[in-house]
């Protein structure tokens, strides 16, 4: 429940009625009703059963207006990006003939994905990349940004190294290295790198899917990625207590 009280400040005041009218927004949106191939990478398979099953989180634990306008700053950071490549040579495409983003689907529709990208032509970027080329774009804050930068996509960011991997090998964009962007959004400054295909990873993250699904359909809980409610993924997850009321 929004607080319109008006002995909050203007800005509060303004902030919660901007926050009801995105979460409004949200809740008519029609529910996802497949795995979504950019959550495989997940540490917890039992957060993934949660989000394929739609299931309802803890009480007070729905997505705040806050992180509604994080999400929606990554989409427009994505455009921009898309813009920047297109004004530096590259032959980028966003969407297919009929105007949808490209995307794929698997296990009759039960496992679903779309990318941001496919580079199907552009400059000389160095040896052993080449076109067509998966294209991913992240926004991240500094912290993010600069582990990045540091350890590289498959450690900083495993979560998006497997979702890389999936997309490659479901789009038949395995041939060449994809190009993985990411954007400081405290700095803007710019993150690149080319991901050479992982067919290891692809194929434990396909097997991954039919798992979850399986074990869904079957209603069995899969074990928790974490053995103690107080890890910070734990604490973060949306169905933190209905897990850990669970007997396994």
């Amino acid at each position: 429940m929004m607080d319109f009280n008006a002995s909050r400040s203007f800005s509060g005041q303004l902030t919660a009625r901007i926050d009801a009218a995105m979460q409004q927004a949200r809740a008519a949106q029609p529910r996802r009703t497949y795995l979504g191939a950019s959550r495989l990478g997940a540490t917890c398979e039992r957060a993934l059963q949660y989000e394929f099953a739609d299931a309802p989180v803890d009480p007070g634990r729905e997505t705040d207006g806050r992180l509604l306008r994080v999400f929606e700053r990554g989409h427009v950071i994505e455009d921009c990006m898309a813009a920047w490549l297109r004004a530096a040579g590259f032959d980028l495409r966003t969407r297919d003939d009929a105007g949808e983003p490209f995307g794929f689907s698997a296990l009759d529709g039960r496992l679903q994905g779309h990318v941001d990208g496919v580079l199907v032509a552009g400059p000389d970027l160095g040896p052993g990349f080449g076109y067509p080329a998966l294209w991913e774009n992240k926004c991240l804050s500094a912290k993010s940004w600069r582990e990045l930068e540091k350890h590289r996509l498959a450690v900083a960011k495993p979560i998006y190294a497997a979702q890389v991997a999936v997309y490659q090998a479901y789009l038949g964009l395995h041939e060449h290295p994809a190009l993985f962007t990411a954007v400081n959004a405290d700095t803007m400054e710019l993150y690149a790198e080319r991901v050479p295909f992982d067919a290891l990873l692809a194929q434990r993250m396909s097997d991954r899917a039919v798992k979850v699904i399986s074990a869904t359909d079957a209603g069995e809980l899969l074990p928790r990625g974490f053995a103690d409610p107080t890890h910070v993924e734990c604490r973060m997850c949306p169905w933190q207590d209905r897990c850990w009321r669970t007997a396994t």
